[in-house]
């Protein structure tokens, strides 16, 4: 049986190219993503725009050539902190490949990645009904934030242009 590796993905290589856009669009087909393909302008969009990003950071799980699951997150900066972090902005795991580990080791190497960065956190969201994920980024120590008792949980907000 083939070990699970996680890496950062090179979007200079089609093969990661290829998986990422394959298993964005597995995740955007998903109910818990949003429920319908990629359209195609989209995926042709896709990695040149995250190449283009100045904070991209991608990483791929893989058992041998068989890619399982997927993390885009991007740089941003806390101004309270005055410290880098790492939003995970998209985390999916293939439907063939859930339950193997495959996001909780995305998430390791995530946070490793983020405190050789010297970032003083990482951030999500995650959809209100989706359990699954949300039973795996608390076991990993997330939560929903909160800054002071006082002023009670942040809430992901969203506004279309």
């Amino acid at each position: 049986m083939l070990e699970l590796e996680v890496v950062e993905a090179d979007l200079t290589r089609v093969a990661d190219q290829e998986a990422v856009v394959t298993l964005l669009d597995a995740y955007s087909r998903d109910p818990m993503g949003n429920g319908a393909p990629l359209p195609p302008e989209v995926k042709s969009a896709l990695i040149p725009g995250l190449r283009e990003h100045p904070t991209t950071l991608v990483f791929l799980a893989r058992f041998g050539d068989d890619y399982a699951g997927v993390a885009v997150c991007f740089r941003g900066f806390s101004t309270f902190a005055a410290r880098p972090l790492i939003n995970i902005h998209d985390l999916a795991v293939a439907p063939e490949h859930r339950g193997r580990g495959v996001g909780r080791r995305l998430l390791t190497a995530i946070a490793d990645k983020g405190r050789a960065l010297g970032c003083c956190k990482l951030t999500l969201e995650v959809l209100e009904n989706n359990q699954r994920a949300r039973r795996i980024y608390e076991a990993a120590g997330f939560s929903q934030a909160v800054y002071r008792q006082e002023s009670g949980g942040a809430v992901f907000m969203s506004k279309p242009l």
